[in-house]
């Protein structure tokens, strides 16, 4: 056993991953944990044994790889209205850029490069995209970075659900960034086709 109580063999495939780049490859390679018998919120080690993920569980994968190579282990909740999901994603910066990380089925929501020189700029850029099945758009408030330091190290290989995370996360403060009264125009026709491929059969 080695760091955090991962494996010499689970952690030789970790560090090659030494860039968001490669990061971002891994998460994709991995199918989309449908949760078809019932919720979960995997640790990293229970992901890379199930080889299955969601966002929140990506997440929490991708935090840890980065953490690996020098980066901070910091996320951000992407809060939506109406009913519709909240969407996290991993923080990362580089040239003095912010860039995220990001777990999902779908052909929307996805990587975002180190271009943004504000996280607010980051958030912004997934907004036109975040919509419901009818058009609305929902992406309404996003979190300040979210460190996972604070939980220790057990949540790395812990075989239970770490839905402590989830709660603190999707409780943390959010900032609020549309304008009052503004009249939003649903995604059209081809924006919600679009929004319904997905990477892996459900």
């Amino acid at each position: 056993m080695d760091m955090f109580g991962l494996t010499q063999k689970e952690l030789a495939i970790l560090q090659k991953l030494d860039t968001p780049q490669k990061i971002q490859d891994f998460l994709d390679s991995m199918p989309t944990n449908n949760e078809k018998h019932g919720e979960t919120c995997m640790s990293p080690r229970k992901v890379l044994q199930e080889g299955k993920a969601h966002c929140m569980e990506g997440a929490m994968l991708g935090a840890y790889i980065l953490s690996l190579h020098g980066h901070k282990r910091q996320r951000l909740d992407l809060k939506g209205s109406r009913g519709d999901y909240d969407h996290v994603v991993v923080l990362f910066k580089q040239y003095g850029h912010w860039g995220a990380l990001s777990k999902t089925n779908h052909a929307v929501l996805r990587y975002r490069e180190p271009i943004y020189k504000t996280l607010r700029e980051l958030v912004l850029s997934y907004f036109h995209e975040y919509f419901k099945d009818n058009g609305q758009k929902t992406l309404v408030a996003y979190s300040k970075p979210f460190r996972l330091d604070r939980f220790g190290k057990e949540w790395i290989t812990s075989q239970l659900d770490l839905w402590e995370i989830d709660r603190a996360l999707d409780r943390s403060q959010h900032m609020k960034f549309l304008p009052k009264g503004i009249h939003l125009r649903k995604a059209d026709k081809i924006e919600r086709k679009m929004g319904k491929i997905i990477e892996w059969k459900e």
